[in-house]
Parts: structure tokens; sequence; C-alpha cells
């Protein structure tokens, strides 16, 4: 009874939280209370675990649906790339400012006048919803393919609903895979406040990249294949790449591992943007580079980037440390991973690359989520909190708070770490 009291308020707590701005006081609120029940769903029986885990998580996702994106605008942009593409255009060669693609608009994605929040204005003089109207698509063709799915089946009128839905049916896919292996480490899913925001409410393409990550470790089928189409989705997943392969360097290069799953990733990526390649003018990588710059991971002096390591280095050596502390991750796995268990290495990279990068988007730990209920690793679910914190404390406030939080979700993974790692092996006796 604790533990669904618990689930109920979290559900109410997630849906006054979407209902309006971001705030912190809530969203602390519905992790103080996902941190509860699973501390308490250890007692749980199991006759009742089902019902809890997968019949709770199914409903707390859809508290996601109950009200417009509440923390992001990225939704609009995945609807706007669907438009264009089924106008017969490619997404990669116009921004949506572009005059030529007026006759695309509507009212909802460019209402007449900037009143409200998250409303940008456009060079002619109208207004968007759409962030960075002025630079064309950042996402990868898989997404694009998505985006235009969702339109074609999008009946007309029903604006961020039809996103928003895909994103919930994704998550419970995703639940459904995991309670199929352990219930209980499920829980860190299910119950977890970044699946209803971030991907049912926020919509987060990030989802899909998630649900073929999750199937391409827990089926052991076209893994490479289906990794590979999670890059082409949204290029984070590529930190799951060494999990699939861990433990490849030991006692020699295993090549033909490494061709098993480097293989089918390459050609599933290429043919996925090669439609893109012949029908765009302009480059495919979209906005990409312009919006590493503009997140400032190449200049993290002014920007709350390598939050971590720049506690202990000047700001001008973080970019380089990170790359190079990443490299001795990957290294590690691929080198002493257990190739039994390629999810725990692929949660120690993702896991790692945000922690030591501090993004200040929660919605790109939605893979760290999935891959530590696979693991049954709660420590990593620290990496979730501490982007949504930095989420709602925006990239122009004071960067302490995200640091603090950064800091003692790196903390927290280290000492456990510590902590269950074997001791040495007491001597033989003659």
């Amino acid at each position: 009874m604790k533990v669904g009291a618990l689930l109920a308020a979290l559900a109410v707590v997630v849906v006054v939280a979407v209902a309006g701005p971001p705030r912190l006081g809530w969203y602390f609120a519905a992790w103080t209370l996902f941190g509860g029940a699973l501390w308490l769903v250890r007692g749980v029986p199991r006759r009742r675990l089902a019902a809890l885990v997968a019949g709770g998580g199914i409903v707390l996702a859809a508290t996601g649906l109950s009200a417009p994106p509440s923390s992001s605008t990225d939704s609009y942009r995945y609807a706007w790339d669907g438009r264009v593409q089924a106008a017969g255009l490619s997404p990669y060669d116009h921004p949506p400012a572009d005059p030529a693609l007026v006759f695309v608009r509507d009212a909802w994605l460019f209402p007449p006048a900037c009143e409200g929040r998250d409303r940008w204005p456009l060079p002619d003089g109208g207004c968007t919803r759409i962030n960075r109207p002025s630079v064309p698509t950042i996402y990868p063709p898989v997404a694009q393919g998505y985006f235009l799915l969702i339109h074609r089946l999008s009946p007309d009128g029903v604006r961020h609903k039809a996103l928003q839905l895909g994103g919930w049916a994704m998550a419970v896919a995703v639940l459904l895979l995991l309670c199929a292996r352990d219930l209980r480490a499920a829980a860190c899913w299910a119950w977890c406040p970044a699946v209803p925001i971030e991907a049912v409410n926020n919509a987060h393409v990030d989802m899909l990249a998630v649900l073929l990550v999750i199937l391409a470790f827990t089926t052991a089928r076209a893994r490479g294949a289906l990794l590979g189409a999670a890059v082409a989705a949204k290029l984070l997943p590529a930190t799951a790449l060494p999990g699939a392969l861990s433990g490849v360097l030991a006692g020699g290069v295993a090549w033909r591992r490494i061709a098993a799953v480097i293989v089918p990733a390459v050609l599933v990526v290429t043919l996925a943007y090669l439609p893109y390649t012949l029908t765009s003018r302009s480059s495919v990588a979209g906005f990409l580079l312009g919006y590493l710059a503009e997140e400032r991971y190449r200049s993290p002096a002014d920007g709350n980037r390598y939050l971590v390591l720049r506690l202990l280095l000047p700001d001008g050596w973080a970019p380089y440390a990170a790359i190079g502390l990443l490299a001795l991750i990957a290294l590690h796995v691929l080198r002493y991973g257990d190739a039994s268990r390629p999810w725990h290495g692929a949660l120690v990279v993702t896991g790692s690359v945000l922690l030591i990068f501090t993004p200040g988007y929660s919605w790109y730990a939605l893979l760290v989520v999935a891959l530590a209920a696979v693991e049954g690793r709660w420590e990593w679910l620290g990496v979730a909190l501490a982007g949504a914190i930095a989420l709602v404390s925006g990239p122009r406030a004071d960067h302490h708070l995200a640091a603090i939080v950064y800091t003692a979700a790196t903390l927290t993974v280290l000492i456990t770490w510590a902590v269950r790692r074997p001791g040495p092996s007491p001597p033989r006796k003659e």
C-alpha cells in the first residue's frame, strides 16, 4: 500500500509539473517520491509487483499526455520536419523562417503574434513556436522518417498530441521489454519522472533511440543493425557501441565480433542517410556543428559544460581532459567489459559521457535510465536527476546548483563502484 500511495502522489505531482513552466520544487518532489518508491519496492511481494511496476508504469507514463509540452519546444520542430517532408522537400534545405515555405505554415506552428512564452519572431514579421527558426534541422534520418510517419498517421488538428502518443507507446514498449527481464529492476524505468515528462509530455525523439537500443540488448538479434538505427535516430546512442563490444580486446582483437557489430551498424547509418544526401542541396549535418558551438562544448568558460572537470582543472583544459577520460573509459570496457552483459558497458560509457560533459538537457539521460533498468544499477539514476535540475535552473542561471548535483551524481557512481568492486583474493594455503 505504501508504494501504491507514493506512485499515486507521484502521478499527481507529474500532472501539476507539466501543467505549467518547469519549477524546481515540483521536480524535487517527483524525484523524492520516485526514490521512496524504489526504496520500498524491495519489500513488495512478487504477486503485487507486476501490477505496481507494469500497471503503474503505464499509468504514470500517461500522465505526460495531460498537457502540451511543458519544458521543451523540440516537438514543434519534429512536427514541422514531418510536414516539410510530406510536401516533398528536404528538411535539411530550408529553415522554418524561409519565406519559400510559407505555403506549409499553419496557425498552430506559426501564430500571428508572439504573445506568450516559447515563441520566436521571424525576419518577415511573423512568429513561430519552433525554436531556432533561422537554422535547418539537426535531426538524423531515422528520426526524420519517424516524424514523417507521425505526420502521415495523424488526423488534421491533432497538433502535439500525436507525437506525445508516439512517445507514450514507445515508453510502454520499453517498459514491457524490461519487465520481461526483471520486474524490480524495471521499476527504475517504470516510475522515473523523466519518462512521463521527457519521453511523453515533451515527446523527445530520444525515446525512439532508447527503444532501438533496448531492443538491441534484450533480443540479441540484429544487434549491430539496431544500434546503427539508434545512432541514425539520435547520435548519442553511439556511446552504446563500446558496450556491444565489451571485452573484445581481451586476449587479442576479436575481429569477427567487431565486424558483426560495426559493419551492420555502419551500413544502416549509411543507407539511412543516403536518400537525404541524394535529395538535399544542403549538408545533411544540418545545424549540428552550430549546435555544438552554441552549447559551449568547444569553449566552456562562459557556459555550464564540463562542470565536474572544471572543479579540478582550468576551463581551457576541460574539453581535452573530457575526450581523454572518455577514451580511457571506452578502452576499459573494450578490454575488461563482460561480453555476456553488454548493456553494462553501454551504461558505463553513456552515463560517463553525461557526467563528463554535463549537458543541460534532461532528456539525454533517458537512455541512461533505460540501461540502468536493464542492469539494475540504481546509482546511475542521479545522472537523469542532475540533467533535470540543470535544465530547470536554466543555461543563463548561476551554475553552482548544476555543478553540485552533477558532482553528487558522479560521486555516487564512483563510491558505489568502489564498494561493489571485488577485493583481492585471499592467499592460497600451501
